[in-house]
């Protein structure tokens, strides 16, 4: 599989991929915080920069019952970050309006895990919150 895909009017859009185990990590992350949310950055490899191997969580991140709240001025500089990933403990995976602002601001994927947090459970969004595919290698 290429790294592109072809949308409605010959638009080409990136197809972004992430390793199996990671995946694991983030749903296991999730279940362990729960109720509380979850939140962590999402890292890419260096040579295959679509595809998702790693999470990274901010030293001071706050784990709320409805919030996870980013110490961004914690982040590094590592331009292998392409998003972020955070968990809602209810069964709806849809971003709320504070997620569609952290999407605009800070990468290009986001992905949100809902309960029960397995594989079917969770979703992918762009920067603009839109619904997006992630092939999980």
């Amino acid at each position: 599989m290429g790294i592109f895909k072809y949308k409605e009017k010959n638009e080409i859009s990136p197809q972004w991929r992430i390793k199996q185990k990671c995946l694991d990590l983030i749903l296991e992350c999730a279940k362990s915080n729960y109720p509380n949310e979850f939140g962590g950055l999402l890292r890419a490899d260096a040579d295959e920069k679509l595809t998702i191997i790693e999470i990274v969580v901010l030293p001071g991140t706050i784990f709320g019952e409805s919030h996870a709240i980013f110490k961004l001025h914690m982040l590094p500089i590592d331009f292998s970050i392409v998003g972020t990933v955070h968990s809602h403990p209810s069964p709806f995976a849809r971003p709320s309006d504070a997620d569609l602002q952290l999407f605009g601001k800070h990468g290009k994927i986001h992905i949100i895990a809902a309960t029960p947090f397995n594989n079917s459970s969770w979703k992918a969004y762009d920067y603009k919150g839109k619904e997006i595919d992630i092939v999980v290698i």
